[in-house]
Order: C-alpha cells, then sequence, then structure tokens
C-alpha cells in the first residue's frame, strides 16, 4: 500500500484513492496491480519479468511501450551506496518512466511545477507512471534496501538520467 507525503505540509495519506487522485492532478498515473508471485531474492531479470508478462505484455502493448527491465536491490546489492547516490540525484527523462513494484518498496520524490516537494512511497503492487521530463529522484532506503520493480519504457534512450544539477535531493534525505 502506498503512502503519499508532504514533509513542507505536515501531509500523509495511506488512502489510495486520495493518492491516485492527487497524483493524477499532477499528470501522475497511479494504480495498484496484484503482485502475489514468490521471487527468491537472486530472481533474475528474466525470471521476474516471465513472471507478470500476463499483466506487463497487455499493458505494454495497450500503452506502445517496447521495453521492460528489472531493478532488483537488496542488501546484497554489489556496491549499492554508489546505486544508491545515483538514484538520489535530481533527474529527468525524455519519456514516462513506469515502474510496477513487485516486492519491497521503494520512495520516489517528485519536485514539479506549481507544486510542493512530495514523496510517494511504492510498495508491493503499485505501478507509477513519472511523465517524461519531471524532476525527479528515488530512493530504495539507506539501510536494509529491498525491492524489486519492473521498469518500462518505449526505448532505452527514454532509461537515461538527465540531471538536473539540484541539491534539492539532498535537502529532503533527512526526511
Amino acid at each position: 500500500m502506498a503512502i503519499l507525503n508532504i514533509p513542507d505540509q505536515n501531509f500523509q495519506s495511506n488512502n489510495p484513492k486520495e493518492i491516485q487522485d492527487f497524483l493524477a492532478q499532477k499528470g501522475i498515473l497511479f494504480d495498484q496491480w496484484q503482485a502475489k508471485e514468490k521471487l527468491s531474492l537472486q530472481a533474475s531479470q528474466e525470471e521476474i519479468l516471465a513472471a507478470y508478462e500476463h499483466v506487463l505484455q497487455p499493458y505494454m502493448n495497450q500503452n506502445g511501450y517496447k521495453v521492460a527491465d528489472v531493478i532488483n536491490i537488496n542488501s546484497e546489492t554489489p556496491n549499492y551506496p554508489a546505486i544508491r547516490a545515483k538514484f538520489l540525484d535530481e533527474h529527468t527523462h525524455t519519456e514516462d518512466e513506469v515502474r510496477f513494484f513487485v516486492e519491497g518498496q521503494g520512495l520516489f520524490w517528485f519536485h514539479l511545477p506549481n507544486a510542493p516537494i512530495f514523496n510517494v512511497l511504492c510498495q508491493a503492487g503499485d505501478l507509477i507512471s513519472v511523465p517524461a521530463n519531471s524532476k525527479h529522484w528515488f530512493d530504495a532506503g539507506k539501510d536494509n534496501p529491498s525491492v524489486k520493480a519492473i521498469r518500462i519504457f518505449i526505448d532505452m534512450e527514454g532509461w537515461v538520467p538527465h540531471y538536473t544539477g539540484s541539491n534539492l535531493a539532498q535537502k529532503y534525505a533527512a526526511e
């Protein structure tokens, strides 16, 4: 179950409809799918994609997405501090970044025009689509990270992060 947090307004909600409505007003798609497949800690990208092909492929076909990969971060991930640091820098993508969380959790932060800085803690079953060119950053957690998420794009160029150079993410890192 997702949690919406607006730190500067001391606001938090775990109501899925409220979260979906808030995000829709910002142009962000949020939905909840079933994430019931049991996967090993070391499950390969191919195993994870195959386990969810029945929901993934129709969604991709309907929305014109062509490429999917898996982010699989856990306590055994080599060089995790460096990986985390890359995700923590505010960036954009040239196309929508869709993520379906199949296990664990991760925190998406958003810095959008005419909106307060906010974050959404996405957990297993949550599907979120970060609109193209939206300033955001992602945190899998400082200690004991655990996230398996399928990332969906039109092509591999869409995966390339374009860093803004802002230090805003560091300001909120202690949140």
